[in-house]
């Protein structure tokens, strides 16, 4: 019964806390979209989803999740969770990013997932986010011991991280710039100014400019990584191939004038034509400009003309740390 759809087997498996062997899942609320994903003990991939709940929707201005948008990301793990359920997960973890820790009223959002998932709710610090995307983007893409840069765009925040230079391990900074909090603090018109852009642009090169200066680490790896959806919509873009197609994305290289030439070609649309561009979701097309912006920036900043996608992350990493017991993982 043990890891079935059923309130029985749903009991079982929440009563032994872990002890049961079988697939796992896991779940990342991110600041634009909530994602799954189930292993099989042996670590192949059983189901992978992404639904666009946009959790961070207005926390930059007000400070706080609102309603709505914890009813649409709890709506999205309610399925996730059955959907785990229908290949026998036994163990779950949940996690939160960069609009959950800023939000003054996240314990209304870990209450609702603890209630729906039967899993408390990890809320990532910036630095535990950067750790395990750098952990994720690395294991399935061979970088032969070559010291990399890894970027991660998320909606609400955006993650730089790189070996220490003293090889003590990373060196994970994070940076309260995404594609959702640029778009909705500087482009407010469809499509967005002229003014607009360059307002962005200077917000998001002086945060940058701080934190490289803080950090060396990040300026020393010659190449880069970049992870999560900002960087796999425009690679999908480039390719003409859809989100879906993972193993055409996966390693795929974009370089800094691809990034800029995209951003500029999406800057100047509409929202409506931008949703019927092949290889973009729909749901991204209000905040893919702002999510260019900060990706151009990072490549100028750190010296970049290229950077390789990845399309295993931090979901990736979550799930793996489940299958290995490590701490964090809750069953």
């Amino acid at each position: 019964l043990a890891g079935g759809r059923d309130p029985v087997g749903r009991f079982v498996v929440d009563r032994l806390a872990g002890e049961l062997e079988g697939p796992v899942a896991a779940i990342d609320l991110g600041t634009n979209s909530t994602r799954l994903l189930v292993l099989d003990p042996s670590g192949a991939t059983l189901a992978r989803e992404m639904t666009i709940t946009r959790l961070g929707e207005g926390v930059d201005r007000t400070g706080r999740l609102a309603p709505a948008a914890i009813a649409r990301t709890v709506a999205a793990i309610v399925a996730f969770r059955e959907q785990a359920e229908s290949f026998g997960a036994v163990r779950f973890r949940a996690a939160a990013t960069s609009a959950a820790r800023e939000a003054a009223n996240a314990e209304d959002l870990a209450a609702a997932v603890d209630e729906a998932l039967g899993t408390p709710l990890d809320i990532l610090s910036g630095e535990e986010e950067g750790r395990l995307a750098y952990r994720g983007a690395t294991v399935n893409i061979g970088t032969a011991g070559e010291p990399t840069l890894v970027v991660d765009v998320g909606g609400g925040s955006t993650e730089l991280i790189a070996p220490a230079l003293d090889g003590s391990g990373v060196v994970a900074v994070s940076l309260p710039i995404g594609c959702v909090r640029v778009s909705e603090r500087f482009l407010a018109s469809d499509p967005p100014s002229q003014d607009q852009l360059l307002e962005a642009r200077s917000a998001i090169r002086a945060l940058l400019v701080g934190a490289l200066d803080g950090q060396p680490a990040l300026r020393a790896p010659r190449r880069m990584i970049g992870v999560a959806g900002t960087v796999a919509a425009l690679v999908g873009l480039k390719l003409g191939a859809e989100v879906s197609d993972r193993a055409r994305l996966h390693g795929a290289k974009l370089t800094r004038d691809e990034v800029e030439r995209l951003g500029a070609d999406l800057a100047a649309e509409p929202i409506r034509l931008r949703r019927e561009r092949p290889g973009l979701e729909p749901e991204r097309a209000d905040v893919i400009v702002g999510g260019a912006l900060v990706l151009s920036e990072v490549l100028a900043a750190t010296g970049h003309f290229a950077l390789e996608h990845s399309e295993s992350d931090l979901l990736d990493a979550m799930a793996a740390g489940l299958l290995s017991d490590e701490p964090g993982a809750t069953a």
